[in-house]
């Protein structure tokens, strides 16, 4: 499943996944989905990560939940797995929020906070105490003592103290959240503000116990195709790298799970670089001092929640998935698409838009092509309708859409590329002086990329990111420059 979330976690959701689907193509999917739990722990069995095989068991049947594509936190206890399961058949649009939290795994951790250990030497230099600017900490009884009432949790006595004696308690998932849109509830554990929440999903790849979900909509699209409906898969650039295939046998091995026609992504992407290289050259000549480009669907949402000043200097360029969903639903109308997704993010971008029906991760992919025994490197090859362009299929790669929109830029309109690669706290605060300011003194073209690596690192990928960029790369130079195609 997932390399950026723990090994045991991406087991479980996997496995998950893999009695779902072969439930749903069995001849009675709410009672195989009801015995989920018990068949993975069955009486008797070792109980690998909790205290009983009741507690497994119980995180189980969330897990299942969120396969479903259900809310964990709406889903009374007492409901059995088959009448969610039921509900699934009967849903007819998936649910807006693509995360959920499994309060049944999640540890509750300790509050975030700074403390000092045994560790400490109440040393003559006071270095922790010049250190704070909030007046926290102080030396007493040979030893550095905080005030809770008065820290920040900012760190710098950690940082200064000659012994590292000085610790930060972080909670994972808070720690990795770049917008503080998650935290804990009343009861203790982990809750998601989703007024905040950019959908990046660096919590679900940063819990250990792997408490924080995606609601999957693997059933709906199933349903779709039992119901006879076409469907039509459309391939982000970052999947070429995820499968020990060639383009073309991963073509074939999606035809074989159902889908009526597969499309890439990348030709949307090469509609995106000829639109937005076009803004650009139009918004410099009109004396902007900097664009944002717009690709990423959690950058899109920070703007939107957090650093609205930067609006008038995003892209109005539409995404790669925008302008492909456009041509298959030109081209098919009445078909049903599937975005296939590196990232959590991708799903609320789908919401609005009509074109977009569904979207499946690359993780969940996977976990299809076990459930139907689909082994790509074994699949015959099938050629992709259309051509796209280098440029537009290593948009999957921190730089690549600077990069293509660079490639397109006349001479005489200087541009100057700025990379933001990976959404934190830092480049956050980057961001909003550049949007507060009015100006990017590094440069006048801003790509903002969520995931460290672009979409290739997303949070919802396959394989580890130097052999997928090394299988992406020998694709994109096998290609023909966005130029070439073009004449």
């Amino acid at each position: 499943m997932s390399m950026n979330s723990p090994k045991q976690t991406s087991h479980l959701k996997r496995e998950i996944l893999v009695r779902l689907i072969r439930a749903f193509l069995s001849d009675n999917f709410e009672e195989n989905t009801r015995l989920i739990p018990y068949d993975m722990r069955p009486k008797g069995h070792e109980v690998p990560y909790r205290c009983c095989i009741y507690k497994e068991r119980e995180i189980l049947r969330d897990r299942a939940i969120a396969g479903l594509g259900a809310s964990i936190e709406e889903t009374d206890d007492s409901k059995l797995l088959s009448e969610v399961a039921k509900e699934a058949l009967e849903r007819t649009e998936p649910d807006s929020r693509p995360l959920t939290v499994l309060t049944t795994a999640c540890k509750g951790c300790v509050p975030s906070r700074i403390y000092v250990t045994d560790l400490c030497q109440g040393c003559v230099a006071r270095p922790c105490e010049s250190a704070c600017r909030f007046g926290a900490i102080k030396v007493t009884d040979g030893k550095s003592k905080i005030d809770p009432e008065k820290c920040k949790n900012c760190g710098m006595c950690a940082q200064v103290c000659p012994y590292q004696a000085i610790q930060k308690i972080i909670v994972p998932c808070e720690n990795a959240c770049p917008v503080d849109a998650i935290s804990k509830g009343d009861d203790g554990h982990a809750k998601i503000d989703f007024d905040k929440c950019i959908s990046c999903g660096k919590c679900v790849s940063a819990c250990p116990f792997g408490a924080v979900h995606k609601k999957s909509q693997i059933i709906d699209i199933l349903k779709c195709m039992k119901s006879g409906k076409k469907v039509i898969a459309m391939l982000a650039p970052a999947i070429m790298g995820q499968l020990p295939c060639t383009p073309k046998q991963l073509k074939q091995a999606i035809l074989q799970l159902g889908f009526a026609d597969v499309y890439e992504v990348a030709q949307g992407a090469d509609v995106t670089t000829k639109t937005e290289a076009a803004e650009f050259v139009e918004r410099m000549e009109n004396g902007a001092e900097f664009m944002t480009t717009s690709c990423c669907a959690a950058y899109n949402q920070l703007v939107d929640k957090h650093i609205t000043a930067m609006q008038p200097f995003r892209s109005d360029t539409k995404t790669p998935m925008y302008y492909t969903a456009e041509i298959v639903k030109r081209e098919h109308p009445d078909a049903v698409t599937v975005f296939f997704s590196p990232c959590v993010a991708k799903r609320k971008e789908a919401m609005s838009n009509p074109n977009v029906d569904y979207v499946i991760n690359y993780d969940e992919l996977g976990a299809w092509m076990v459930a139907l025994h689909v082994q790509v490197a074994e699949c015959g090859e099938s050629e992709f309708k259309n051509e796209a362009s280098a440029e537009a299929r290593n948009y999957a790669v921190t730089g690549g859409v600077a990069h293509a929109v660079q490639t397109l830029v006349p001479e005489e309109i200087p541009i100057h590329p700025v990379i933001v690669d990976g959404l934190n706290k830092q480049s956050i605060r980057d961001l909003k002086k550049y949007a507060k300011n009015g100006v990017c003194e590094l440069g006048n073209l801003i790509e903002v990329m969520a995931c460290p690596g672009g979409c290739l690192g997303g949070n919802a990928t396959l394989n580890a990111y130097k052999p997928a960029l090394k299988q992406l790369t020998n694709y994109v130079n096998e290609s023909k420059s966005i130029v070439d195609l073009e004449k």
